[in-house]
C-alpha cells in the first residue's frame, strides 16, 4: 500500500479521510448540543495557559482514523515536562505515570490541548497532572476531555543524576 519511500499514495489517505464512522453509516451521532443542555453548559476549553497544542496527522493513527495511544501519551509527556523543566530550571526525567486515563476516542484532524499543572514537588522530583481535549473540527465546534494523566518527573544534574530542586523565590 505504500509507496518506495515509505509514504501512503495521496489517493490512499483521502480515501481514508473521506470515510463516516461506523455510527454515522446507521445515522446515529452524539449531537455535540443536546437539547435541553443551555449552551453555557457546554465543555469548553479551561481559560489558562496551554503547555501543548497539536493535530494528530494520519501517520499518528491506525486505517480507521483513530490516534494510538502510544502517541497520545507521548506528547501528555512532552506537556507535562514544560511545567517540570521550569520548575527544576533544567533538565528533567520521567520517572513514573502515576496514573493514565482515556475518557474518549482522538481523532485524525481533532486540534488537542495539553494543560499541565504542578500538583506536588519534593525534594527532586515534581508531580504534574495534564488534562487533554480535543476540538473536534467540524461544524459545530465540539470540546471533549479525552484524557487525564499525572506524571512524576525527577530533576537530574549533567550526569543524569538526581539533583535537588532550586528553592523558590
Amino acid at each position: 500500500m505504500r509507496d518506495p519511500t515509505g509514504r501512503f499514495p495521496v489517493q490512499f489517505l483521502i480515501f481514508l479521510l473521506s470515510q463516516k464512522p461506523a455510527d454515522a453509516a446507521f445515522g446515529v451521532r452524539a449531537n455535540p448540543f443536546p437539547l435541553g443542555v443551555p449552551m453555557s453548559d457546554q465543555l469548553q476549553l479551561p481559560q489558562k495557559s496551554c503547555a501543548l497544542r497539536v493535530v494528530p496527522q494520519p501517520s499518528d493513527a491506525n486505517v480507521h482514523g483513530d490516534v494510538f495511544g502510544g502517541w497520545i501519551m507521548a506528547q501528555v509527556d512532552i506537556a507535562g515536562s514544560i511545567p517540570a523543566s521550569r520548575r527544576a530550571n533544567g533538565r528533567v526525567a520521567t520517572v513514573a505515570v502515576n496514573s493514565f486515563v482515556f475518557k474518549q476516542p482522538v481523532f485524525v484532524g481533532d486540534l488537542l490541548s495539553f494543560y499541565a499543572d504542578i500538583v506536588k514537588t519534593g525534594n527532586t522530583s515534581v508531580t504534574i497532572e495534564v488534562t487533554v481535549y480535543a476540538q473536534r473540527m467540524s461544524l459545530a465546534e465540539e470540546v471533549v476531555k479525552v484524557t487525564e494523566a499525572t506524571l512524576t518527573y525527577v530533576a537530574t544534574d549533567s550526569d543524569r543524576r538526581p539533583r535537588a530542586l532550586p528553592a523558590l523565590d
